[in-house]
């Protein structure tokens, strides 16, 4: 707990300000909470009582003009805590949401920096449930458990310094049941912080599922899958929501074992003080008063108790949190940087090897060169390696084996954002945010002309198609390009390679959703701009390579066959038996069948 704490603390650090000026609000609150139960004493003893001659300042006053008095006092008293309550309320809500900001912010950004072997180990559901639900956690331990706690001690040490001058006997009798009340403090949150940890990770698998539910919507209505998924959601739902049962269960069973020992301790009081009127040692304002006060006593010891059980159940969330903040990023950022021209372009693989897990190599002593301006294409199988011998040039991941070179200098050498800067990227499957179609193409280059946007759109063959949208270039496109064609999007992200203008470019796939007409009218837009640029071509379509400088054909992690494509083909093996095989005539591919 005091590791957390220190941890949340560093939240508070920006907003001391604002912090301290809560603590003085508590303090305010705290003596208007002390002065409540006194205008009953002065009602009960002074102005019923006949004591009120004894008072010098109010020895003039007749008993309905002092019982008049203390009402105003108390009506006062209960205003000026009211207003103190609205405040505070807002001071600290606040300073909660603040730190709230903060923490989801810090866990966002260093998402944001962790390589994809980390995310592609995480569940995105998880993930999400971790900056939108348990970053909350900083604002339950301070606002509704730091907070309260200190409030409820300085309400608890300021009673117990006013009663015991009244009668030491009663306070005495009041306190002998705060060691049981901590005896269950600790029984019951050490349980309760179990069981919210499995709360918080059934609400995690609840996330996950839907996540996924909703990302394959289209998938789950092709197969008809509708209502298994269903099954699956209100398995995951019930999971949670009897491990929620259960953590209500014991922290109803809590606050009905501190109210039953706030019970006893009342009861107690009661009898004793009962005994002291009877016995004429104890007025009966006194008592009065006492017992209003012991409500009050209870009431903090209550709040420590119970905030403090907030604050057991918080700390789970705050622990999923900071888990995330204390994984180390597996790609340190380097130093270098590149010239102003950018980089030449010249890539070299050494030796490299990656594996997604010890036992399964994906990439095997990989030794390759490319010249600044050539143009690579990669072929085989899936799952024979191309996309992660290329992923390894942004950095995605890093090779476990070997080095990667960009003219000369190793990628780790280079900072990330330097080295990313320098590589345009069409990926699989495209990607389409829910902007504008303007910025959606200018998403690698958020500071180009409407007229260069223009110009990129024009040349990947979608310009007519923009022209025809209601607000052309600001038209909103839906989430994940749901209002356009997989052409459409295809041609999109094509257009935001064009537009990046980078000195190394990868296309993965880049006419796979394309009709033929329109990926030869897209074919011409690359060739041109592969011009002068070192690119890397991953494509099954083999008609889309055939003026590449090279092909590499990639089997089981390693580069089986080079050259360009005459000479693959007259090789005859592995490139020519691919490509005869995706262009044999419509009857031959029915041979034997």
């Amino acid at each position: 707990m005091r590791g957390i704490g220190r941890k949340i603390l560093r939240y508070v650090r920006p907003y001391r300000g604002r912090f301290v000026t809560t603590l003085v609000q508590i303090f305010m609150i705290g003596a208007c909470d002390l002065l409540k139960p006194w205008p009953l004493q002065i009602v009960v003893d002074d102005a019923l009582g006949g004591r009120h001659a004894d008072l010098p300042m109010v020895g003039g006053w007749s008993p309905m003009a002092l019982a008049a008095g203390a009402c105003l006092a108390l009506v006062l008293i209960h205003l000026a805590s009211g207003v103190l309550t609205v405040f505070y309320n807002w001071s600290s809500i606040a300073l909660g949401q603040r730190m709230v900001t903060d923490l989801r912010g810090d866990l966002y950004a260093h998402l944001q920096r962790l390589s994809l072997a980390f995310h592609t180990k995480q569940k995105v559901g998880d993930l999400l449930m971790r900056i939108t639900g348990d970053s909350y956690a900083v604002q339950t331990m301070i606002m509704n458990g730091l907070l309260p706690i200190l409030s409820a001690l300085i309400l608890l040490i300021g009673m117990i310094l006013v009663l015991t001058p009244i009668d030491p006997l009663l306070t005495a009798v009041s306190l002998s049941i705060v060691p049981v009340l901590f005896v269950l403090i600790a029984i019951f949150n050490r349980k309760i912080a179990g069981v919210a940890t499995a709360a918080r990770d059934n609400d995690s698998h609840v996330y996950s599922v839907v996540q996924w539910g909703m990302g394959s919507i289209k998938h789950i209505q092709a197969f008809a899958k509708e209502d298994e998924e269903y099954r699956r959601f209100m398995a995951a739902s019930g999971a949670a929501l009897r491990s929620h049962l259960r953590l209500y269960a014991w922290q109803t069973s809590y606050s009905a074992a501190i109210n039953a020992m706030v019970a006893c301790g009342t009861a107690l009081v009661i009898f004793a003080g009962a005994r002291e009127v009877l016995d004429g040692s104890l007025s009966l304002g006194q008592l009065l008063v006492f017992i209003a006060y012991l409500a009050q006593l209870y009431a903090p010891i209550n709040q420590i108790t119970q905030s403090w059980s907030m604050i057991a159940g918080a700390r789970v969330g705050a622990t999923r949190c900071f888990e995330v903040l204390e994984t180390d990023p597996d790609l340190a950022d380097g130093t270098a940087s590149f010239p102003p021209t950018g980089a030449a372009g010249r890539i070299e693989w050494r030796q490299a090897g990656f594996h997604y897990r010890p036992e399964l190599p994906v990439l095997r002593g990989i030794d390759l060169v490319v010249e600044p301006g050539q143009t690579v294409a990669l072929v085989g199988a899936t799952g024979a390696g191309k996309s992660t011998l290329l992923g390894l040039l942004p950095r995605f991941y890093d090779p476990t084996a070997g080095q990667v070179l960009i003219d000369g200098v190793d990628l780790k050498e280079y900072r990330l954002r330097a080295l990313r800067n320098q590589i345009a990227m069409v990926l699989q499957p495209p990607l389409i945010f829910p902007l504008s179609v303007r910025d959606n193409i200018a998403y690698g280059r958020p500071s180009a002309t409407i007229e260069e946007i223009r110009d990129a759109a024009r040349l990947a063959r979608i310009d007519r198609m923009i022209d025809q949208l209601p607000q052309g270039y600001d038209t909103v496109i839906g989430e994940s390009g749901a209002t356009l064609s997989e052409g459409e999007k295809q041609r999109l992200t094509i257009a935001r390679a064009l537009l990046r203008q980078a000195p190394i470019l990868i296309l993965d796939e880049p006419t796979s959703a394309l009709d033929t007409e329109t990926e030869a009218l897209v074919m011409q837009a690359v060739e041109r701009l592969t011009k002068g640029r070192t690119t890397f071509v991953i494509a099954h379509r083999l008609s889309t390579i055939r003026r590449a400088d090279r092909i590499l054909v990639l089997k089981d992690g390693v580069i089986a066959e080079a050259g360009s494509f005459s000479e693959l083909m007259q090789i005859g093996k592995l490139f020519a038996t691919l490509y005869n095989t995706q262009f044999a005539p419509v009857g031959d591919s029915h041979v034997g069948a």
